[in-house]
């Protein structure tokens, strides 16, 4: 076994695990108003977003992420032209949603804007010069309050948020109160997806399984979904939520035709066959989540440790 030489980033994944990357390089470190921002670059993932202490996207895997956050959602709706993005600094959540032809327009909401600055500059692997599109509105305050204010109502709202960790800026932005102001600003056929955190055995019950039990009790439907995100170390949780029928997972040639359609090119991850696997839960994920009892609400909010 060669030596541990070198710069080491090392990430706490739990209480009791942590893992070490090797780094060719920081790109940037420094702390926004809001929290501490590193850009790391590595030979495993290139280059990484560390928010927090904590990994948000790698150029490796990133499309997994972002293309299982995105496109169920989006093709749940039977024409999306307006979007909703909370957070996404990273402008890859905003591409995926621009491949869409029926898009008209898309408010992007991230609080940091010194965050936004920061991938503009160093990830332009990530967001591939989507900030430029002419469809989109950028706007840096609160997502709660911009949803109150606002008179705009959408078709697909995506919460790409940090976790909700307790000194974090995001842990609001996951409960009951807010998913009721968040239902008020939908269109009749309205989708919201949420990331949901770690769905792994050692996290199940940290935050996914009540974050799916308040959506559930909000909206007439709610579907959890999970992935592999390799920089992550952990399988990782989605849920969407909508008054209407959500897509069947067991119909891979609708998929695939829906995104044929309004998207007419390849993606990366995401397919027919994916969907059905990302939809089908293995039994310890169901166990967890019949077995949920709490809503996260704003008095008692639950939080990623």
């Amino acid at each position: 076994m060669d030596p541990i030489t070198g710069n080491w980033y090392i990430e706490s994944v739990y209480p009791d695990l942590s893992v070490l990357l090797k780094t060719r390089q920081v790109v940037y470190a420094g702390k926004t108003r809001y929290q501490q921002v590193e850009v790391l670059d590595s030979e495993v993932y290139g280059r990484s977003l560390v928010l927090d202490g904590k990994t948000q996207s790698t150029e490796l895997d990133e499309h997994i992420y972002h293309e299982a956050l995105v496109h169920p959602a989006m093709i749940s709706h039977p024409d999306p032209k307006t979007i909703f993005i909370g957070g996404g600094g990273e402008g890859a959540t905003l591409r995926e949603v621009l491949r869409h032809k029926s898009v008209e327009k898309v408010v992007m909401l991230d609080l940091d804007d010194q965050v936004v600055d920061i991938c503009k500059q160093h990830l332009p692997n990530h967001h591939q010069g989507s900030f430029d599109d002419r469809r989109v509105e950028l706007v840096h305050q609160d997502a709660r309050k911009y949803l109150q204010d606002t008179e705009n109502v959408f078709d697909v709202m995506i919460m790409d948020l940090v976790d909700p960790l307790e000194a974090g800026t995001a842990y609001l932005l996951y409960t009951e109160e807010y998913y009721q102001v968040a239902r008020k600003r939908l269109s009749d056929n309205g989708v919201l997806v949420t990331q949901s955190g770690p769905i792994g055995l050692l996290a199940i019950q940290e935050c996914f399984t009540t974050i799916f039990n308040t959506l559930d009790s909000v909206f007439e439907n709610a579907k959890a979904a999970q992935v592999h995100i390799p920089a992550f170390y952990t399988l990782w949780g989605f849920t969407l939520a909508s008054d209407c029928p959500l897509l069947d997972a067991n119909n891979p040639e609708i998929v695939d035709r829906l995104l044929s359609e309004r998207i007419g090119e390849p993606l990366k991850f995401y397919d027919g066959i994916t969907h059905t696997n990302m939809f089908t839960l293995p039994k310890f994920i169901r166990q967890g989540i019949s077995q949920e009892t709490r809503i996260n609400r704003d008095q008692s909010p639950v939080f990623m440790v």
